[in-house]
């Protein structure tokens, strides 16, 4: 089992920034992949950003790229999402995520329960 939290998140104005963090814990030797999903109201929940941790890629929303950055301090089990330059569009509920890979490639998710991202015109 692995367990996600996040913080971080608020109301900022159109151009702001804010810093999402999202704390894991529980059974981490088995997760491959963490990363941050978002979901407005009426809409699916679509990927921000993701981070292998074997050294695999980092990938980005189109959306994002060039305005957010996913980073990761292994030794803390702490995942962050910067986000910069926002605009009103990203306004969501954003989740942390974590995905284990074990015997077999049975992979499981894991989600966090979410912070809120408002961000005013």
């Amino acid at each position: 089992q692995v367990h996600l939290v996040e913080s971080g998140g608020g109301l900022v104005e159109a151009g702001g920034s804010l810093r999402l963090s999202c704390a894991a814990s529980g059974t981490m030797f088995n997760v491959h992949l963490m990363g941050w999903y978002r979901q407005s109201p009426g809409r699916p929940r679509d990927l921000v950003a993701t981070i292998s941790l074997d050294g695999g890629p980092t990938n980005y929303a189109d959306s994002v790229k060039g305005r957010f950055t996913v980073t990761r301090v292994k030794a803390k089990n702490l995942l962050y999402l910067q986000m910069n330059s926002l605009k009103p569009e990203d306004t969501a509920a954003y989740y942390c995520y974590a995905q284990t890979l074990t015997w077999g490639d049975v992979r499981t998710p894991y989600w966090g329960q979410g912070t809120q991202v408002t961000v005013s015109s």
